[in-house]
């Protein structure tokens, strides 16, 4: 559940204005794209794969398409014929669980590594903690 709860950390939220600390920016590899109409009150990244059977692809196209134009980015990677958890290196081969088919793919994994760590820097070096994030 970590990806959902990073995506749901950075959805606006009423209750967020009683907290000092805030996100500034989340990274969802394979999420549960659940979330509609969705505000983000930071720059999010999402990573999941065409063929991931356990969280499809088309609810986190649906939610990037009906983003709030006035929360933060939301930016979606979508990798073809990729499946969940395609950054598990123990899932070579991959591996049928609870009806849902699991794989590593290690371009895939490569390519998530590198976008995650550019999009942290990215946006972890334009605020400081405390500060609010700019759209």
């Amino acid at each position: 559940m970590g990806a959902e709860t990073a995506l749901r950390a950075v959805q606006h939220d009423p209750a967020a204005q009683f907290f000092a600390e805030r996100f500034r920016a989340a990274v969802a590899y394979y999420p549960y794209c659940d979330i509609s109409a969705a505000t983000m009150t930071a720059p999010a990244l999402i990573l999941i794969g065409e063929a991931d059977e356990t969280n499809p692809v088309e609810q986190c196209r649906e939610m990037v398409a009906h983003a709030r134009p006035d929360g933060a980015p939301i930016a979606l990677t979508v990798y073809p014929g990729v499946h969940h958890n395609f950054d598990v290196a123990l899932l070579t081969p991959g591996a049928r669980y609870r009806g849902f088919w699991l794989e590593y793919n290690e371009p895939a994994a490569k390519d998530a590594e590198e976008k995650r760590r550019a999009f942290l820097a990215a946006h972890l070096a334009e605020t400081s903690p405390g500060e609010p994030t700019a759209k």
